[in-house]
């Protein structure tokens, strides 16, 4: 009796956290995402990397290598840098003229999301995929606030959207709905994938690891085209399909970026719940099928020190890669991680 009603409270607790966020856990809505503009307190994106460049525009003291932005050319006047002269307008006037530029006033702001097949996966509250977008939610409207420009990726093993930075909340709205979208297209690939009338024959989940992994490191290599020079660059991922190569183009944006790396896992990929018994469970990370046993001492210490060593493993990559590592858990809002101090980003 005991049991059915802790059961009873926990599902309660579930149901009135998932109302709080206008979630259900599984599936991602735009209304979901358009109340973090309504958040962006818990979070302030100031970039912590010292200045590199010469010549550096908003953030002065604090972005890396930020530019400035040419406005028009006019007449050298005494005084002028001679490395700013447009040669081509002097030629073509016979009169020397110079360029002028001046600071930028806006930082872009690029946020790329992993939507791939391991991310549809949560044991307690969310899929990692839906706190993930929630998570890039909350980035971009807080950019948007400080007048940023927003763009980025959204990706999963079979598509992509890259998004220009824009300014205003178009551009945020744009990306919001990119996420939807691109999530929309993640759960039906894995329902058809469960349940085609004429299904092909199924992948191994040595080939959709091949693919997802093919996937993340064609969009680090896009991200790597298209963040500029003082970008703030945050990726938003599980890590699960890190690998020399895409460290290798972190390494080249975190040289010229602000490089941020969100890691997003679940709490059973840490440690396996308690039991009183010793039990067999099947689990599915949305690409394969394994059975775990919990209620077993020996096998929950194992267990965990094989994810801490993973885990770990990640993170060493990342730090290698100039890149600042924060950790979200799917099993609590962001709100309540961030107002905690669980995870290591807030105010």
């Amino acid at each position: 009796m005991w049991l059915k009603q802790k059961k009873e409270q926990n599902q309660q607790d579930i149901v009135s956290l998932l109302n709080s966020i206008a979630s259900n856990g599984i599936e991602l809505s735009i209304d979901e995402l358009i109340q973090y503009q309504n958040k962006v307190r818990l979070i302030d994106l100031a970039a912590r990397k010292s200045q590199h460049g010469q010549m550096s525009g908003n953030y002065l003291s604090r972005s890396k290598g930020r530019g400035m932005e040419f406005d028009e050319v006019r007449h050298y006047q005494n005084g002028d840098d001679i490395r700013a002269i447009d040669w081509r307008v002097t030629a073509r006037t016979g009169k020397t003229h110079t360029k002028i530029f001046r600071e930028e006033v806006e930082r872009p702001v690029l946020v790329v999301t992993d939507l791939s097949s391991s991310m549809l996966f949560g044991s307690q509250l969310l899929f990692k995929s839906v706190q993930a977008a929630h998570l890039a939610a909350l980035v971009t409207w807080h950019a948007k606030g400080r007048g940023d420009r927003v763009g980025g990726i959204v990706f999963n093993e079979h598509k992509h959207s890259e998004l220009k930075p824009r300014s205003r909340k178009q551009g945020v709205l744009h990306y919001l709905h990119s996420l939807v979208e691109t999530h929309q297209h993640t759960l039906l690939l894995q329902q058809q994938g469960q349940s085609e009338s004429h299904p092909r024959a199924p992948l191994s989940s040595e080939q959709l690891n091949d693919s997802a992994n093919a996937a993340f490191e064609e969009n680090c290599a896009r991200l790597r085209q298209l963040a500029r020079p003082g970008s703030l660059v945050h990726l938003i991922t599980d890590g699960n399909h890190i690998s020399q190569e895409t460290i290798r183009h972190l390494s080249h944006i975190s040289r010229h970026c602000e490089l941020v790396v969100c890691l997003i896992s679940d709490p059973l990929e840490h440690d396996l719940p308690s039991s009183k018994y010793k039990m067999n469970v099947a689990v599915t990370d949305g690409k394969s099928k394994q059975q775990l046993l919990i209620g077993d001492p020996a096998s929950a210490k194992n267990y965990h020190q094989q994810a801490s060593q993973l885990a770990q493993q990640k993170q060493d990559l990342l730090l290698k890669a100039g890149a600042r590592v924060l950790h979200f858990s799917s099993g609590q809002t962001l709100e309540q991680q961030l107002t905690d101090g669980v995870a290591s980003w807030k105010r």
